[in-house]
């Protein structure tokens, strides 16, 4: 979240970004990934592999696409999202995140400007960017909250 003053399109990801990250195992079921997010209180989540480089994002999108698909796995681009679902499974096999996790997911590094942030979020229909390291570490979120919060932050001082 953006805390000090400066030109608004001068701000990258790295002025915007939130540093506290929640990191989904690609192994994990889907309904301890529901948990994880709806305990941190956030909407969407870089999922890691095991040497922790980013291989995907999981975000309510997923889970609307999973309860109304009726399970089965849906790897296009989504358009909108209106709320929050957690999915209880109701049987024994508990489908695991790399199923249903959107595999393309929208990585840019610490100097993306605000800009060209607005514009991947606008053109992949997406709510959250992933900050990556050269290695491919998440190492923030900037969300469409984020770059409204900039916008609001620019517009009161002006």
């Amino acid at each position: 979240m953006v805390t000090h003053l400066q030109p608004l399109l001068t701000r990258t990801a790295s002025d915007l970004m939130s540093h506290t990250l929640v990191l989904i195992p690609r192994e994990m079921s889907l309904p301890a990934a529901a948990h994880l997010l709806a305990q941190a209180r956030v909407g969407g989540a870089p999922v890691v592999d095991e040497d922790g480089h980013c291989i995907g994002v999981l975000s309510t999108t997923d889970f609307l696409h999973y309860a109304e698909k009726g399970r089965h796995p849906v790897h296009g681009k989504a358009h909108s999202v209106c709320s929050w679902q957690i999915v209880e499974a109701e049987d024994e096999h508990e489908e695991c995140v790399a199923d249903y996790m959107n595999k393309d997911p929208v990585c840019v590094s610490r100097g993306t400007s605000i800009g060209a942030i607005a514009r991947m979020m606008i053109n992949a229909h997406i709510h959250r960017v992933i900050v990556v390291d050269e290695d491919q570490h998440p190492v923030g979120i900037v969300s469409s909250t984020d770059v409204l919060a900039a916008v609001a932050q620019a517009d009161a001082h002006v």
